[in-house]
């Protein structure tokens, strides 16, 4: 019975997610560590008559890397690329290769299957769809971003010139791409222009790191951490940097909202962390990926909880709520 319920969230991930059509060409690109959820996504996929092929790696040492090359080449080719991989590669060149290639591409990270039975994959993504991208339009229109938290948080981006992106958990078109389960609008800061303090209290899913047992705070000078302080955790953090020796992992790339109902607190599952609704996450490294210009060895994400959000004059989020609409 177990196997039924988890086809269920599968035919979300290949329905409505990803909206296939018979006839078209799927990949799915998983690894060993996602194999269950890749064989179910896949299934779904062959289910609306579609042309499914299924390729399992070697999972990447960290969020960001590259698939292999084999791999790789063969993203470039299909309709339809759905990765439920253990590691991200959406912010790879393969991957935005395959997106400028007209390849609609979803990303399903870490997703197991008990996320295929139940959490944030079941939102009406229909329904918060037009929310996403206003957000998303709200971004991509406002020249500076103003971020503070309870825990501390107090740092402003410069957003001039950059557009919102919105991932509403379905791409349906050429060259879409969502991550299932988010629901999340972001955009990329301009380098080398944010400043401030970041004080994490929610979750980093990256870095084997989940919900964090204190905060994580940092200091943001000219668009770069500086420092990180929070015990065993940003010990953590800081060690990954030092181990890849370049400046570009410093970067503040991404300013991100969570906007999935059904993602209602931080509970270690890196797709649901980034949809929680009403958070912020900040990510750090390559922002090439997200209308940035920065290509960074590694990329990760770390959220806040009841964050308040000013873009220029209007507060768009204030204590974790929305102001501009109402949840669905």
């Amino acid at each position: 019975m177990r196997s039924i319920e988890e086809m269920n969230g599968a035919n979300v991930v290949a329905e409505t997610c990803a909206a296939i059509e018979p006839g078209e060409r799927v990949l799915v690109v998983g690894d060993w560590r996602t194999a269950t959820v890749a064989e179910r996504v896949a299934a779904a996929a062959r289910n609306l008559d579609a042309e499914v092929s299924m390729t399992l790696m070697d999972p990447r040492e960290y969020d960001g890397n590259a698939p292999p090359e084999t791999v790789a080449a063969a993203m470039q080719e299909p309709d339809v690329v759905i990765t439920p991989v253990h590691r991200s590669i959406t912010h790879s060149e393969p991957t935005q290769e395959a997106l400028a290639n007209g390849v609609r591409v979803i990303s399903l990270v870490k997703h197991t299957p008990e996320q295929l039975v139940t959490g944030g994959l079941y939102a009406d993504y229909e329904a918060m769809q037009p929310h996403c991208e206003e957000m998303a339009a709200k971004l991509g229109e406002a020249d500076e971003a103003h971020l503070t938290s309870p825990s501390g948080t107090d740092a402003t981006f410069d957003l001039s010139g950059r557009p919102g992106n919105a991932h509403p958990g379905i791409a349906d078109s050429p060259g879409e791409f969502t991550a299932a389960v988010n629901i999340e609008a972001n955009v990329s800061p301009v380098e080398g222009q944010a400043e401030g303090r970041l004080v994490f209290d929610g979750s980093i899913p990256n870095l084997d790191i989940g919900v964090l047992s204190e905060p994580v705070s940092m200091q943001v000078e000219d668009g770069a951490v500086t420092t990180v302080e929070g015990g065993d955790e940003a010990e953590r953090i800081a060690e990954v940097w030092a181990a890849h020796d370049d400046p570009a992992v410093y970067n503040i790339a991404q300013l991100a909202v969570g906007m999935n109902p059904e993602c209602t607190s931080f509970n270690g599952w890196f797709s649901n962390e980034h949809g929680v609704f009403g958070s912020v996450h900040v990510g750090i490294g390559t922002s090439s990926t997200l209308g940035g210009t920065t290509q960074a060895p590694v990329h990760f994400d770390a959220m806040m909880s009841d964050p308040t959000l000013r873009l220029d004059d209007e507060v768009v989020l204030e204590d974790g709520e929305f102001t501009f609409f109402s949840p669905p």
